[in-house]
């Protein structure tokens, strides 16, 4: 929630100021938290440091994307978006199988102070390696604005994260944080209309590579996050993974955005143009949905990590390609706001999907049980399994399958909706000049 309200922040903040001083900011700011996280001994301390630090991870996700605008060619950015890609999502993997053994052979308090002597080294390398680039002048910040938008990311947020999970969708809880999520986008679209230096100016929705990213970057992150978030519970209950196991079997994801993005970014080096990689992309993911929609009890590791690969390919070909569009297609003066939309846009997206889901699994999972038993989908694992009846077990695996299925139905959906959003894109021709400072 933190990261997700203070990415637009931090997009406009680097714009005006200067991502070399919000760089350090950021980076200040998780630190702090990982260190309060760390020293944490009871939950509700432990929610307010992660907190923090999601403030300082909001400023991370963005900047690390827009200095790369201010230091590389367009034609050669697509390179290093590719590499970007390819560490993040190599990391996604890595960093809980790391986490799980800290957790088991030292401390769970280790998994935050591993980012101390990290976060140092990003830091120190950071102020070697980068050069700002332009003057700076006194610029009026969009405080109005930026705290409309917080609060209609933060309500929908919640609204998603907590219904039909903490509260009933029909509870007045639920409904006040929709409506004020609705208000205050309301309240922020005119805000914006009228503010000298908006935080998000609604102009760029009339450039096209904008408006398109934007919604490829909703689409995939739903389709990625809504996606990954219940297969590890179809390979522990379905399949007999162990959590360990279950991690690993979720590499070939992982492999197919490596590659895939690494060869989108040199072919965007090699050829300036980028339009076919998202069309390529949207139907690899198309593919890959259909294959993970037919996934059984008897289905096998070799088949589930096919179709795990060929999604992972399909997320590849399109992960560079949004930054690195929209970077090209907007004046420097908005890079790190175009950049930070697309962020916003995924983690958004990655949030109501994972609710949507949720609710359809949580359904579908209570109506497959066996009668009288009564399972939520946070209490499914392994240890839950230990002692019932084979044909219980069978009953529950068979149940969670069928609750699985139409979340891959929905995701081809959307995925196909996000293949004709990408065919309208247009293209820019990457050049190996800057981004002038304005159209």
């Amino acid at each position: 929630l933190a990261s997700t309200v203070s990415a637009p922040l931090y997009g406009k903040l680097g714009d005006l100021y200067g991502r070399r001083l919000m760089v350090y900011f950021s980076v200040g700011l998780f630190l702090i938290g990982s260190i309060a996280c760390a020293s944490a001994y009871t939950m509700d301390a432990l929610i307010w440091a992660r907190a923090l630090q999601g403030l300082g991870g909001g400023g991370l996700f963005v900047l690390a994307l827009a200095v790369v605008g201010d230091v590389v060619p367009p034609r050669e950015r697509g390179k290093v978006q590719g590499v970007f890609a390819a560490i993040f999502s190599a990391s996604s993997v890595i960093g809980p199988l790391l986490g799980g053994w800290f957790v088991e052979y030292l401390s769970w308090h280790w998994i935050f102070m591993v980012n101390i002597p990290l976060g140092l080294l990003a830091v120190i390398g950071f102020t070697v390696g980068f050069e700002p680039r332009g003057e700076r002048v006194h610029h009026k910040i969009d405080w109005l604005g930026a705290m409309t938008l917080s609060v209609a990311l933060a309500t929908l947020t919640l609204f998603t994260s907590m219904g039909g999970h903490d509260v009933e969708w029909t509870s007045g809880i639920a409904i006040g944080l929709f409506t004020a999520s609705i208000l205050a986008t309301l309240l922020f679209i005119w805000v914006e209309t009228r503010a000298s230096e908006p935080v998000l100016p609604l102009h760029l929705f009339r450039n096209n590579v904008f408006t398109t990213t934007s919604l490829i970057s909703l689409i995939t992150g739903a389709a990625m996050i809504g996606t990954i978030t219940f297969l590890p519970i179809y390979l522990q209950i379905a399949m007999g993974a162990s959590p360990t196991v279950s991690g690993l079997l979720l590499v070939p994801m992982t492999l197919g955005i490596i590659s895939t993005s690494t060869f989108s970014g040199r072919y965007m080096g090699r050829t300036g143009k980028y339009k076919r990689l998202p069309i390529a992309g949207m139907t690899l993911l198309a593919i890959g949905s259909i294959l993970l929609s037919q996934l059984d009890v008897d289905t096998s590791r070799w088949t589930f990590g096919v179709s795990l690969l060929v999604f992972g390919f399909g997320m590849g070909f399109i992960f560079p390609v949004i930054t690195t569009a929209v970077q090209n297609a907007v004046p420097r003066e908005h890079l790190g706001t175009a950049t930070a939309s697309g962020v916003m846009f995924r983690q958004i997206g990655g949030s109501v999907a994972v609710a949507m889901f949720g609710t359809i699994f949580a359904v579908r999972l209570a109506d497959g049980l066996p009668q009288g038993m009564t399972l939520s989908a946070g209490e499914l694992g392994p240890a839950a399994l230990v002692g019932m009846p084979l044909e219980v077990r069978d009953a529950i695996a068979s149940s969670v399958v069928n609750a699985l299925s139409p979340i891959y139905v929905i995701v081809i959906c959307m995925v196909v909706l996000g293949l004709g959003v990408a065919l309208k894109m247009k293209e820019v021709l990457l050049t190996n000049r800057m981004v002038p400072k304005s159209e």
